[in-house]
């Protein structure tokens, strides 16, 4: 009876707050479904656009007479060097803009913006006044992220296949999905990177900011670097292990790198977490 009791006990106090926290991404993802949509359609739209001119820009020589005539480091930033295929023009142009530079930089920026934003304007004090506890309130914030994470990686693809289908130029179906799976550790790091901004700098737009600046920096730094002696330094950029040319031309995976990826994305969570819970509001 008494291990029981001791055992129901327990159930009663993390059952509340396993439900709050549901509450709280249930809620949270349900407010960025109309941003998902756009997000979906005008990426859709501007992968689509590469396509349809992609069988035109890669045929002949004049584009690799162009490209020979570039910096290294240059090409090295855009990825031009894989411009010799369809899946090459779109690992080094729309992955490059699309996917390392603009998705992660909304991800960053919304989930910085999402924490610092209510704490700037105290709407954090009415959520954790109720019986909710902090970590349910901040780790329900990032999980509602998922939503357009996830939704995006599985819309895109699919209107990129059907679109090179369409061009007579089919893309790899396989090295699409795992390009697409990859993506979506790099795409909870920077998540992860903006929800520990939005904890400890706080104010709305300046913690997006940050995030979206280092998401800039970050691909920067590792294509600059690249070409040069200090090519090591490039080693802390997410950029490093998240590499669509790698995928989509050579057939590569790097999985080592995904793990790496979300290994720090949970340490990072886990450090906000704590930070968060010992804070004052």
């Amino acid at each position: 009876m008494s291990a029981e009791t001791e055992t129901g006990g327990r159930n009663r106090e993390t059952g509340p707050g396993a439900s709050a926290l549901w509450d709280v991404a249930r809620y949270e993802g349900r407010n960025r479904v109309p941003v998902t949509a756009v997000l979906g359609v005008l990426f859709s739209l501007f992968g689509a656009f590469y396509v349809w001119l992609g069988p035109e820009l890669v045929a002949g020589d004049q584009m690799q007479e162009l490209l020979d005539q570039l910096p290294p480091a240059m090409v090295e930033l855009f990825g031009f060097e894989s411009l010799e295929s369809l899946g090459g023009l779109l690992a080094s142009e729309f992955y490059t803009f699309g996917w390392i530079v603009g998705l992660g930089g909304y991800v960053a920026y919304s989930a910085a913006g999402t924490v610092a934003g209510d704490l700037r304007d105290e709407r954090m004090d009415l959520l954790v006044a109720g019986p909710v506890a902090r970590r349910s309130v901040l780790l329900g914030k990032y999980l509602a992220l998922f939503v357009p994470i996830l939704a995006v990686n599985v819309v895109v693809p699919t209107v990129l296949y059907a679109a090179s289908v369409a061009v007579g130029d089919p893309l790899s179906l396989t090295d699409l999905a795992v390009l697409h799976a990859l993506s979506v550790p790099y795409l909870l790091l920077w998540a992860a990177v903006g929800l520990l901004l939005g904890v400890a700098v706080r104010g709305g737009r300046t913690a997006g900011r940050l995030a979206l600046g280092l998401v800039f920096a970050g691909w920067i730094v590792e294509a600059v670097l690249s070409t040069t002696d200090y090519a090591w330094v490039g080693a802390v950029s997410p950029t490093r292990y998240f590499d669509p040319p790698a995928v989509l031309v050579d057939g590569t995976y790097d999985v080592v790198g995904a793990v790496l990826l979300l290994a720090v994305a949970a340490a990072l969570v886990g450090g906000s977490l704590v930070w968060f819970e010992h804070s004052d509001l």
